[in-house]
């Protein structure tokens, strides 16, 4: 059966059984609908791990986890870490006795986010329909690109996954579709390196799935759904926005569609990140004023860098607490203007977190931008703040000595401990 087929290994599209024409290979991807399907769901296996692993070779067949402290969370782990249960989010402790032979590296979000780009640019050159979902993933269309590409998008998309992991040295797992929420469901089907192809078939396909395969659908509506006797795919997909409202809700009928997989969101390349953050879990549980606003000082110039490096501002600011019986406390502020300063950002979340200090002792503090604004409108003069443009003009000159020598080569004071050196 000539059945539409790309070669991952080389390219190739073609439409013939067997092996590759052109290499003589069989990583081969097939699907009747291989060569009209334009919406992809790009997500990087593993991100923050496998650019560690990139680093350092040494670690390729070791369980790795990104994270910090033993009181802290997990960041990311490998694939070999996940196979002995460990999660991202999963308290660190726990996921060292449960992968006691794992080298355990502190993250390094600026190399993260410089590979992001890496990769970014590269999707931007297959079209310009590129919508960034996080740091680690993306949605394209590539519709009408055939003849720039001079292939289909199956192909393009081979050849794109073979470019990252030879220029950049992380892989890829692509889901391939006809609308959005089928390509970000297939990704996840194949992982690492997939490549899976959701056509027509998929509502039947995936019907004796699990409700939870539904992005949005976590732990606990999947909770909710199971006492309403709904576990599966089919038992949504067969209700009528009436029977699903009625037992579910207002959300019944549109969770209903997800069901049957249908989605006619577009891809917006306006529309991608909606907040960017940053926190810490500390060694030791902190109640007083100066201890918290050190180490959201260093947050507030962590935020601002990844604010910079992804051409956002903040046109809002989040202080986030966790006291140390695990109560969250989240208090929010909109900024007078859009900012990627860190001195702003911690003014805003020091005016916040001084109506906290009041004795509670915290075990985390974090700082969020929300909502996000276009880089381009971050610290423009202001009549009311004429040190700004002074402010935009230093902050410079310190990115620009930190990135010849070193995050480490300059920093302010109130970023150091009494008595530490600078």
């Amino acid at each position: 059966m000539n059945m539409p087929a790309v070669c991952r290994d080389c390219a190739t599209h073609f439409a013939a059984p067997g092996a590759c024409p052109a290499c003589g290979r069989r990583n081969i991807v097939r699907h009747a609908q291989l060569f009209t399907l334009a919406i992809a769901h790009v997500d990087c296996d593993a991100f923050y791990a496998s650019v560690e692993k990139r680093d350092r070779p040494d670690l390729a067949s070791r369980p790795v986890i990104v994270g910090g402290g033993e009181r802290g969370v997990v960041t990311a782990a490998c694939y070999i870490a996940r196979l002995h249960g460990v999660a991202s989010a999963m308290p660190m402790w726990r996921a060292l006795k449960l992968c006691p032979d794992a080298t355990v590296i502190r993250p390094d979000f600026a190399k993260y986010s410089a590979v992001s780009r890496a990769v970014r640019l590269l999707m931007q050159a297959l079209t310009p329909l590129v919508q960034p979902l996080s740091i680690d993933e993306a949605v394209l269309d590539l519709s009408g690109t055939e003849a720039l590409h001079g292939a289909p998008p199956a192909g393009v998309l081979a050849r794109f996954a073979r470019q990252v992991e030879r220029e950049i040295g992380v892989t890829v797992s692509i889901g391939l579709a006809a609308n959005r929420m089928r390509a970000k469901i297939a990704a996840g089907r194949d992982k690492p390196r997939g490549f899976c192809v959701l056509g027509n078939e998929a509502p039947a396909l995936l019907a004796a799935d699990s409700v939870g395969i539904l992005p949005g659908v976590g732990p606990a509506r999947q909770r909710r759904l199971a006492s309403a006797g709904i576990l599966r795919l089919a038992d949504l997909q067969s209700l009528t926005d009436r029977e699903a409202k009625s037992r579910l809700g207002d959300d019944g009928p549109s969770l209903a569609k997800r069901a049957r997989l249908e989605d006619s969101s577009p891809v917006n390349p306006q529309r991608g990140t909606r907040s960017i953050s940053a926190e810490t879990t500390f060694s030791a549980n902190l109640t007083q004023t100066e201890d918290l606003e050190r180490e959201l000082w260093r947050l507030s110039e962590r935020l601002a860098e990844r604010l910079r490096e992804q051409r956002f501002a903040a046109a809002g600011v989040v202080l986030k607490l966790k006291t140390a019986a695990f109560a969250s406390r989240t208090r929010a502020v909109c900024l007078p203007g859009p900012t990627a300063l860190p001195d702003r950002l911690f003014a805003a979340a020091s005016a916040l977190l001084a109506r906290e200090v009041d004795g509670t002792a915290y075990r985390l503090i974090g700082i969020g931008a929300n909502p996000l604004a276009a880089g381009e409108t971050a610290d423009l003069p202001d009549l009311a703040d004429p040190e700004i443009p002074r402010r935009v003009a230093v902050q410079g000159a310190m990115d620009r000595l930190r990135s010849r020598f070193g995050t480490a080569a300059i920093g302010r004071g109130r970023g150091f401990k009494p008595g530490s050196p600078p």
